[in-house]
């Protein structure tokens, strides 16, 4: 990138600053939905609530669809 480049590119730094940090956070929401590590982690708490006697059997077992669904939802599928 020349210096002609970099004066037209400038001002357009803002605009590809803001792009990568939408990139950065809908990557952080695939892996928080999707990595197995993570979905255990909400299918445990989630059973720590249930034996607690936070949610009944039909939440835990309607919020476990949820969870799993997301899981294996296409990425980018409108959610």
């Amino acid at each position: 990138m020349g210096l002609i480049g970099l004066i037209f590119g400038l001002p357009f730094a803002p605009i590809r600053g803001v792009i990568r940090l939408a990139e950065l956070i809908q990557e952080q929401v695939e892996y928080e939905t999707r990595h197995p590590a993570a979905v255990r982690r909400q299918l445990e708490a989630l059973e720590e609530a249930r034996r607690e006697g936070l949610i009944s059997e039909e939440e835990e077992a309607l919020e476990t669809e949820r969870i799993l669904s997301q899981m294996i939802e296409e990425p980018g599928a409108p959610v």
